[in-house]
């Protein structure tokens, strides 16, 4: 059974992205945007992902630094919702396998 600080914090977490994601469509909704900020959207999900998995480039792990070489190479062939799930898959069983 989940603690009730760990489930508080969940949501306290939850509350705070989802925030952000509702201050982002109520103050961009009635604006069009140019070129470079439109630019700049659509590279934000991936500047994201890349602060999540930028710690295990130093790691001294061998199944992190296996599963970030295949997240690396899915990301230089598939779109960002399949090298997620092909990231977390293999972050996982590599995990699961190698410890």
């Amino acid at each position: 059974m989940i603690s009730w600080a760990s489930f508080l914090t969940i949501m306290g977490m939850l509350a705070v992205t989802y925030s952000t994601r509702l201050i982002g469509f109520f103050a961009l909704r009635n604006r069009t945007l140019g070129k470079r900020a439109a630019a700049v959207m659509e590279a934000a999900p991936g500047c994201v992902l890349i602060a999540v998995i930028a710690p295990h480039f130093v790691s001294d792990k061998p199944h992190e630094l296996i599963a970030l070489a295949i997240t690396l190479f899915a990301a230089s062939r598939w779109g960002m919702l399949p090298t997620v799930l092909i990231a977390v898959v293999s972050s996982g069983v590599l995990g699961y396998l190698m410890k």
